[in-house]
Parts: C-alpha cells; sequence; structure tokens
C-alpha cells in the first residue's frame, strides 16, 4: 500500500516502484532460506535459558526490532531482555554488560555497518557474550563475537521482516528450553476487553 501511495502522489518514480517490488517479491525465498536453520535458533534457546538479562541492539530500522525481539522474549519466557538503539549504548545499558549477558546484535551491511560494528567491538571488549546477526560473512571476525548467524542479504526495505524470523524463533525456543507456556503466558491476555 505504502508503494501504490507513493506511486499515485507522485513521490516515487517507477524505477523506485520496481526496485522496492522487486526487494519485497524475494522475502518469503529469504524467510525459507532462514527457517532451513531453526536448529540453530533451537541451540541458541538453550543458552539464552541461562542468562540472567538478555540485550538486543539494533540501528535504524533494526532498532524497533531490537525492542520487539526484547519484548517477545519477556512476554513468553519471563527473562529479563531489553532493546536499545546501538547509537544509545554509552548512555547507560552499557553499564548492564558482563560475561554473563547475552547480547544479540542486528548488523546488516548498510550505511549504519561500520557504526554498529563499532558498537559490537564495545560489547566484546567488555566480556559479552556476543551474538550477531548479519548478512556480511566477516561480521564474527571484526567483533569477536561468540556466535554469528549469517542471513541472506536483502533489500533494506525487507531487511526487519527477514530479520524477525530469527528473533521470534529465539523467544520461542528460549521458552520452550525454559518449560513456559508459549501458547498461554501469564498475566497477558490474547485480546483486550477493556480499556
Amino acid at each position: 500500500m505504502a508503494i501504490a501511495a507513493g506511486r499515485a502522489r507522485g513521490v516515487l518514480q517507477p524505477f523506485e516502484e520496481h526496485e522496492l517490488v522487486r526487494g519485497l517479491i524475494q522475502v518469503p525465498r529469504l524467510m525459507t532460506d532462514v527457517l532451513r536453520r531453526e536448529s540453530e535458533f533451537v541451540a541458541l534457546g538453550h543458552v539464552l535459558a541461562k542468562a540472567p538479562l538478555v540485550l538486543y541492539l539494533g540501528r535504524g530500522s533494526l532498532y524497533p526490532l531490537a525492542l520487539e525481539g526484547a519484548l517477545k522474549l519477556k512476554e513468553i519466557s519471563y527473562l529479563h531482555a531489553e532493546g536499545f538503539a546501538a547509537g544509545e549504548l554509552k548512555h547507560g545499558p552499557i553499564a548492564l554488560i558482563d560475561e554473563s549477558v547475552p547480547v544479540i546484535a542486528m548488523a546488516p551491511r548498510n550505511i549504519l555497518y561500520d557504526k554498529m560494528v563499532s558498537n559490537m567491538q564495545e560489547v566484546a571488549a567488555r566480556g559479552a557474550q556476543l551474538i550477531v546477526f548479519s548478512d556480511a560473512a566477516d561480521a564474527a571476525a571484526s567483533v569477536k563475537a561468540h556466535l554469528h548467524f549469517e542471513l541472506p542479504p536483502a533489500h533494506p526495505l525487507a531487511v526487519p521482516i527477514l530479520y524477525a524470523v530469527p528473533i521470534q524463533l529465539i523467544a520461542y525456543h528460549t521458552a520452550v528450553e525454559m518449560g513456559t507456556d508459549v501458547d498461554q503466558p501469564r498475566n497477558l491476555a490474547k485480546s483486550v476487553t477493556v480499556e
């Protein structure tokens, strides 16, 4: 709808529309590629289930996904989790980082990648269990990550959609490992019936 509105308003050129649509058409295939690796996320669930706290970092369009990843982990596993804009790391969240804290960093190779690498290096220098999701093959080596999940490259518009898959699976498998009821999380309603 946004693409159609952009074309109707004349703010989106035909070649831009074509590029955006092509990027979105690839999403199901890319998601299937990620879903084939689900066993890797099961193993990560075992790691996170033992953590006292889990932090998520993202920049740009992945900052809201960092918030969503933390929220989903909290909702179904009852672990304390927080999502942060990676650029705000030095303004408080860095004080929470030590060897017992897994930090999940979403770092696609885009215009913010170098800044994200700098943030991940800060996290690694403090001994955190750094877990990197990136389409950059060299991401783990450049930041001394504990774990690196290489995701397929995607159009910038599709990146948050693609990265949402492992973020949701991580929460699910962590909750299963912890023995919580993923279908009926405590204190949460499936629908809101009152204001």
